[in-house]
């Protein structure tokens, strides 16, 4: 792959996470952060219910094609930006890894799991 053909992404949020401090009635804060993600082409949205990250959360996992596969955690709704950068960082990745350079700091910090592709099998 090239950078002038980018692999789509699949972005997966969970909406069940929640902050200590989310009251009961409150929005999650998964949730806040799925509503603030604003997917350019090239990239999907998909809400989840459960990462199995919950000390963590609110948690995003980016997977893509022949490439490796991501999971962030810690993450905030103000943070939608970000995550979107990065996905399309891993889009544009000719090996199918996101880069360190110039991947958000939030993504740096908050990296839970980098899982090398399976061969076989689609995102």
């Amino acid at each position: 792959m090239t950078e002038s053909h980018p692999v789509p992404v699949t972005l997966f949020v969970c909406t069940t996470c929640r902050h200590p401090e989310d009251g009961p009635e409150a929005p999650r804060a998964g949730a806040r952060l799925a509503a603030a993600l604003h997917a350019p082409e090239g990239v999907e949205l998909r809400e989840v219910e459960c990462l199995g990250n919950c000390r963590r959360g609110p948690s995003v996992a980016m997977v893509r094609e022949g490439g490796w596969s991501y999971v962030f955690g810690g993450l905030d709704a103000a943070d939608g930006s970000a995550v979107v950068e990065g996905a399309l960082l891993l889009g544009a990745s000719a090996d199918g890894l996101m880069p360190w350079r110039g991947r958000p700091e939030v993504l740096k910090r908050g990296l839970i799991a980098r899982i090398p592709p399976v061969p076989g099998i689609a995102a």
